[in-house]
């Protein structure tokens, strides 16, 4: 392996945070059992920046949720930071998401009745943070993502790139080490799309923090460290 020694250089190697290992998942449709996933095996390491492309229908979400932990395989497991979700009980493997992953979605699933404010600040207070350092934390994530000014606005009052900036502001409060993203510019114009790309590159350049993004946004998925395909249940 490149030549080296058992060991050699891995001192220096950034750390693993998420481990995909034989990752199997099927789906009933009627009378057919459907494989979407046929042994999956993925490492992605701190810092990290990883796209997965596929054609619709491939199990981009499906892997994507399995990586997050939101849904079980039913063969082989997912460690995050070694912890295997598969030996966590449902409030554990919530522990686990709530402090160390990230998620954001195409459709930013902001609650509507709060303000940005208070939707950042949400997983700090699930988290048992008190409100005021919530608060604080979600103000301070709000001013890197470019809207210190709209602070008090509920999604309502805010466009398309900016309730996804409140998402990705939302994902990133807790310090997590890996942020999921499912198809984060698929609902925004070029323009948009174009400036959410930027904020990526310009976050994972400031934090250790890695982030997996399942696109169908070929400029998106270029800008990643990696780009991986996922065809025939299997990534390459």
């Amino acid at each position: 392996m490149n030549g080296e020694s058992p060991g050699s250089g891995a001192t220096n190697s950034p750390a693993l945070v998420l481990h995909c290992r034989g990752l199997v998942k099927s789906y009933r449709q009627g009378p057919a059992v459907v494989e979407v996933l046929s042994g999956v095996n993925l490492e992605l390491r701190s810092g990290e920046r990883l796209a997965i492309i596929g054609a619709s229908g491939s199990g981009k979400s499906t892997l994507l949720n399995l990586m997050g932990g939101l849904d079980a395989p039913d063969e082989g497991e997912t460690l995050l930071l070694g912890q295997p979700f598969s030996a966590c009980n449902d409030n554990q493997r919530g522990r686990l998401r709530n402090r160390h992953l990230g998620f954001v979605y195409q459709f930013h699933h902001l609650l509507g009745e709060f303000t940005a404010l208070e939707n950042v600040a949400m997983p700090q207070l699930i988290a048992g943070v008190s409100k005021k350092s919530a608060f604080n934390a979600a103000a301070d994530w709000l001013g890197k993502v470019g809207l210190a000014a709209r602070v008090q606005h509920k999604p309502s009052e805010l466009s398309g790139g900016e309730r996804q900036r409140v998402a990705i502001a939302r994902a990133l409060v807790n310090q997590p080490a890996c942020v999921l993203m499912d198809e984060p510019t698929g609902n925004l114009d070029r323009h948009t799309a174009h400036s959410i790309e930027d904020l990526l590159r310009q976050l994972s350049a400031e934090l250790a923090t890695s982030f997996v993004v399942v696109t169908h946004d070929e400029q998106l998925a270029a800008s990643m460290d990696r780009v991986l395909s996922l065809e025939e249940g299997r990534l390459c």
